[in-house]
């Protein structure tokens, strides 16, 4: 048991010669008893009513005479030599405090033991030999008197080792080796001592390194002694560390393959990792040199390749150690320009590490690592006296011992990677992204996908939440560096494969720009396509564009990725895949477009899946129609989303790929729609899942199915004008002889990518045609570098919707020049299809004039002399009568399917099956269906009575009361002429004021309010670049508080009154202002007349106010009416 004892007289002997003037105050309520000759007692006695008790501040000096009845201090002593229990004692406050009432000094004593022994100089006077007072004490000629100082000394509990009721264990011992911390240390000694233990280590290094046993012996000691002058100094650890880190590398130089000193090494190595604040890492170039030195040296240890694989895994264990402990110091981070060094020599022992171990090791270890004690090797290096290791020891085998494993191995590096990723920043993240790259490079290791992907997913979810974001941002940087490299190579699939892990985990990635990232990858794969059609790295480029469906974290966020994927589609369709500035080919277009289209589905498809091993287990389907098919397919993959659907007006801008010059585009766009108008497309009320439209009437109530059918059977909604737009797509498909929109429409080619063959045209080239083309090309410029801007005056869909009506009065409508395939009467039939079961009212109401029309045109075809032409006119009318088929069927309208059906039984069955692909995939484009020579005496088929089909429906009573039509109303529709000119203008028509009312998003007015209401607010790029959006709740608030010509441009009228100054109320359903008294301003402003115009103006645009009937007065109910105050 160690302690101080040092004399105190806080007088120097200049005011008194006693300790009268001498006041303490301590918390001691007990202290040690003593017999005659202070030996112990064994008992604690209370010190109150005694001279021992200091609780209250006293004279010393003054109770020393009071001590002499009851023998304090032993036999006939007077004074004080006893050990006081303290009390309470937090190693933080003063326990004990001594001043001078002469001299105004003070002494307070802070300890880390639990007693006081307080000594009052009782016998320091012997007459024989008397001790002479220091000089500037009054001596050398005087001497020092009994009672005229005093020892304080921090101590244990004396005798505690004889007395266990004391609670103080003072057994010390190999196994509990007794520490004494230093109170201070003096930078000059501690500097010498260092360099000295510096000079020495390295003069037996270099004999230990000849083979010197004596000078290995001692270079033990030396590096013991280092590691306890580290422990013991760590206060003042920077004056040690020049000389420490210094020592550490020398001895590792020396012998770096004797495990028990590099073992040695280590642990002074982690203990100046453990107290040091990082400071000199970069300040001082000599221990910066050093220190690297050291870390590259444990990290070689790290990854040693021995041949004996006890021995190897225990080298690597002593530089995992090591490693472990820069990982947990402030050596680290504390200079950034020296954290890329550190990491590099970090990042490659971990990964060689890990690629040695299979992945199932890794994700049992990995799952164990959160919380888990550290490895027992590590803990027994650390901490457990050599002597004492057995089987555990970190660097000695021991006979019988297996000695630490592989998994031992993997363990420590998983913890060091564990580590080095949850403390960083996304900086370092990159930092370490690059480091673990350069190790791959190194090791040729991009070959070992599995593990790649392994690592990038851990490194990800072991980031701190914030910063998760860096690691596959990082990854798709990498990936799109380097893009005109000619043909990819491991590399590249490795990368995307390891971003798509990333994207595809579970894995939430906040701060995550999916925007971005998604606009880099689409520009990396259109190169890529614009390289090599075929290129191998474009199904990981899709597969990596889908998988950033699965972070959409706000309920717009999906229309805006897929808002940038159509845009690029409308670009990629008029200009082509652009390379270097240029258009590419057309074959490398049509794969950009296809590339697109599968990234666009699988955008979709990733934000339902339900979690990231959730895989699509059905690429082919039974269903017996497009619709059940896809139903049945994304079955398993659907989950409960709160993101919105994809809006008809974003997803229209690609309804012209109908009419695409390639027929492979054709197909899969075919594919596509059908899934939208089945999967995505918002129905409103229109969808038929219980498959009985005619007898659902007005279940769901008059008020919202009356609101329905009034947005439903409006011209302007985006729903009606996007099937406006797809039955003039189809009804060109069907009948035009030129497709395409682009120049390359000329040469009418309807033909696959699937090779580089054409078909050739039925009808004649005109010479001033390709002039034409260019001119309406010139018209059709969309922004090919960034986004569309929604600042100009005509948008994307209206310019596209002209170049189609120039195309149509510059090539007329004719069977017998058509240019489809037989194929794409099947994909007209499937679409349609999809159409009618989907959206059987809007379907019935947009479509039948299109059939009515198309029959029109098929029975006015004069086809005797032409075989081609017949065949062509009677695939259209097997289509016709199928399309009236199915709408008997979605209707339950039994005399409308008799009719089909009679019309059927002679029909040629010329349609093909067409097997649709799986889009969320890249696959080859599917090949072309002709139709076959003309059989002799082919004669054209009288298909399906289309007047008796129509009649049949504006005679049934159950459409009239499903759709809230009369029979004269459905009359005038379908007897109103149906051209392609008008539907496509009715589909690039700006927004009216009823739209407003809803847009899409299933919500009625008046739940559009309530989330103003509670300030709730979910703000998109989509929802703010939409330059025609209505007026919604950010509208009605700026009306009512005069700022609504800056919410929305679609409101004319400028601001009129605030209700800054007035109240709202509401009365008799109508929202009107009452002035109050204002706050501001000492006069009363009168209320302007136009407020409540203004804001009827905008409840009728939302379709609740007096214009739509009085929706707020049936859900809100009437406030009293509020007077002036």
């Amino acid at each position: 048991m160690l302690s101080g004892h040092h004399y105190w007289n806080l007088e120097a002997y200049q005011e008194t010669q006693d300790l009268v003037g001498h006041h303490a105050q301590f918390q001691a309520s007990k202290f040690v008893t003593t017999d005659g000759d202070l030996i112990p007692s064994g008992q604690l006695s209370d010190v109150t009513g005694t001279p021992m008790d200091f609780r209250k501040a006293k004279s010393i000096g003054g109770d020393i005479n009071a001590t002499a009845s009851g023998a304090f201090c032993g036999t006939d002593c007077v004074g004080f030599d006893n050990c006081w229990v303290l009390d309470k004692n937090d190693f933080k406050k003063p326990v004990f405090s001594v001043w001078s009432v002469n001299s105004g000094i003070k002494l307070d004593i802070i300890t880390n033991q639990p007693a006081i022994q307080v000594y009052s100089c009782n016998g320091i006077f012997n007459p024989e030999v008397p001790i002479p007072r220091k000089k500037d004490q009054g001596g050398p000629s005087t001497v020092y008197e009994n009672h005229s100082c005093m020892v304080i000394e921090s101590e244990s509990i004396i005798d505690a080792i004889n007395n266990p009721e004391f609670g103080v264990d003072q057994i010390y011992g190999p196994r509990r080796p007794y520490n004494w911390e230093a109170t201070s240390n003096h930078p000059a000694k501690l500097t010498k001592v260092a360099s000295e233990i510096e000079k020495k280590l390295r003069h037996e290094a270099r004999k230990a390194r000849a083979g010197n046993i004596r000078a290995r012996a001692s270079l033990l000691i030396s590096l013991a002694i280092l590691r306890a002058l580290a422990t013991e100094c760590r206060r003042d650890i920077a004056l040690l560390s020049p000389s420490l880190i210094a020592c550490v590398d020398v001895t590792m130089e020396a012998v770096p393959t004797d495990l028990e000193v590099v073992a040695r090494a280590a642990s002074v190595f982690t203990s100046w990792t453990t107290y040091t604040d990082g400071h000199l890492v970069g300040t001082d170039s000599t221990l910066t040199k050093d220190y690297l030195s050291a870390l590259g040296r444990f990290s070689a240890l790290s990854r040693s390749s021995l041949a004996d694989h006890e021995v190897r895994n225990r080298t690597r264990l002593i530089g995992f150690a090591a490693l472990s402990g820069t990982l947990n110091s402030d050596a680290l981070y504390y200079d950034p320009a020296q954290f890329k060094a550190q990491v590099s020599t970090i990042m490659r022992p971990i990964l060689v590490t890990l690629f040695e171990t299979q992945i199932d090791t890794l994700d049992e270890q990995a799952a164990a690592v959160k919380g888990a004690p550290s490895s027992p090797y590590l803990a027994e290096f650390r901490s457990r006296p050599t002597i004492e290791r057995r089987a555990a020891s970190i660097h000695i085998h021991i006979d019988g011992d297996n000695g630490p494993s592989m998994a031992d191995v993997s363990n420590a590096s998983l913890r060091a990677l564990y580590t080095l990723v949850g403390h960083a920043n996304s900086a370092q993240l990159g930092f370490i992204m690059h480091s673990a790259f350069d190790s791959i490079n190194d090791a040729q290791a991009w070959i070992d996908s599995p593990h790649c992907c392994w690592l990038s997913h851990k490194m990800s979810e072991w980031s701190q939440y914030q910063y998760r974001y860096a690691v596959p941002t990082w990854l798709v940087e990498r990936l799109c560096r380097n893009q005109d490299v000619p043909s990819p190579i491991t590399y590249h699939a490795t990368v995307a494969e390891m971003a798509t892990t990333v994207f595809n985990s579970p894995i939430p990635l906040v701060n995550l720009s999916t925007s971005d990232i998604a606009s880099s990858l689409i520009a990396l794969l259109l190169r890529r396509v614009e390289s090599d059609p075929d290129d191998p790295l474009l199904a990981s480029t899709i597969g990596c564009i889908s998988s950033l469906g699965r972070h959409v974290y706000y309920s717009d966020q999906i229309q805006d990725l897929t808002a940038e994927v159509i845009h690029r589609i409308s670009v990629v369709e008029a200009r082509g895949a652009i390379s270097h500035g240029k258009s590419g080919s057309g074959r490398s277009r049509s794969h950009a477009v296809r590339c697109l289209l599968a990234a666009l589905i699988g955008l979709i498809e990733a934000a339902n899946r339900s979690d990231a091993s959730d895989k699509s287990s059905t690429h082919a389907s039974s269903g017996s129609t497009p619709a059940e098919s896809f139903r049945q397919e994304v079955a398993g993959n659907r989950r409960v989303s709160r993101r919105t659907p994809i809006t008809p007006d974003i997803w229209q801008d690609t309804v012209s790929l109908l009419c695409d010059n390639d027929y492979a585009v054709r197909s899969d766009y075919a594919d596509a729609l059908v899934f939208y108008l089945s999967e995505e497309m918002p129905k409103l009320g229109d969808n038929n899942s219980n498959g009985d439209s005619g007898k659902r009437g007005l279940a769901e109530g008059p008020l919202t199915h009356a609101v329905k059918l009034n947005i439903l059977l409006h011209a302007g909604n985006y729903g009606t004008k996007f099937l406006h737009a797809v039955h003039a797509y189809l009804y060109i498909l069907a009948t035009s002889s030129h497709l395409g929109l682009t120049s390359s429409s000329t040469t009418s080619q309807s033909y696959s990518t699937l090779d580089d063959t054409s078909r050739p045209r039925t009808a004649s080239q005109n010479t001033g045609e390709d002039d034409g083309v260019e001119a309406r090309e010139s018209e059709f410029q969309i922004q090919v570098n960034g986004r569309p801007s929604v600042s100009t005056p005509q948008n994307p869909r209206a310019r596209k919707a002209s170049v189609v009506q120039r195309l149509l009065e510059d090539s007329p409508l004719g069977l017998a020049s058509a240019s489809a395939c037989l194929a794409d009467y099947s994909l007209i039939y499937n679409v349609l299809t999809t159409v009618h079961e989907e959206l059987p009212m809007r379907g019935l109401l947009t479509g039948v004039p299109m059939l009515h029309a198309l029959n029109a045109l098929a029975s006015s075809v004069d086809s005797s002399h032409d075989p081609a032409a017949t065949q062509r006119v009677n695939a259209i009318k097997e289509v016709i009568a199928r399309i009236w088929l199915v709408i008997g069927e979605v209707w339950n309208v039994p005399e409308l399917m008799e009719l089909a059906e009679t019309a059927l039984i002679t029909a040629p069955n010329c349609l093909p099956s067409v097997k649709r692909n799986y889009l969320s995939t890249y696959i080859r484009p599917r090949r072309y269906s002709e139709f076959p020579p003309p059989p002799e005496g082919i004669v054209v088929w009288q298909g399906i009575d289309c007047q008796a089909a129509v009649d049949i429906i504006i005679n049934c009573p159950s459409i009239h009361e499903t759709i809230g039509v009369s029979r004269d109303g459905l009359a005038h529709r379908f007897s109103t002429p149906w051209t392609p000119e008008l539907a496509l203008k009715d589909s690039a028509e700006q927004s009216s004021s009823f739209e407003n009312t809803l847009r899409g998003d299933g919500l009625t007015p008046l739940l559009k309010i309530s989330p103003a209401l509670m300030h709730i607010e979910n703000i998109s790029q989509q929802s703010l670049a939409r330059s025609t959006r209505g007026v919604g709740v950010a509208d009605l608030r700026g009306a009512l508080e005069g700022r609504n010509s800056m919410s929305n441009p679609a409101l004319a009228r400028p601001a009129s009154i605030s209700t800054l100054e007035h109240a709202p109320s509401t009365t008799d359903g109508h929202l009107r202002l009452t002035q109050t008294r204002s706050k501001s301003r000492n006069k009363k402003r009168p209320p302007t007349s136009g407020g409540a115009g203004e804001v009827r103006d905008v409840l009728n645009r939302l379709g609740i106010g007096n214009k739509n009937g009085s929706l707020l007065k049936a859900s809100f109910p009437a406030l009293p009416k509020s007077t002036p105050r």
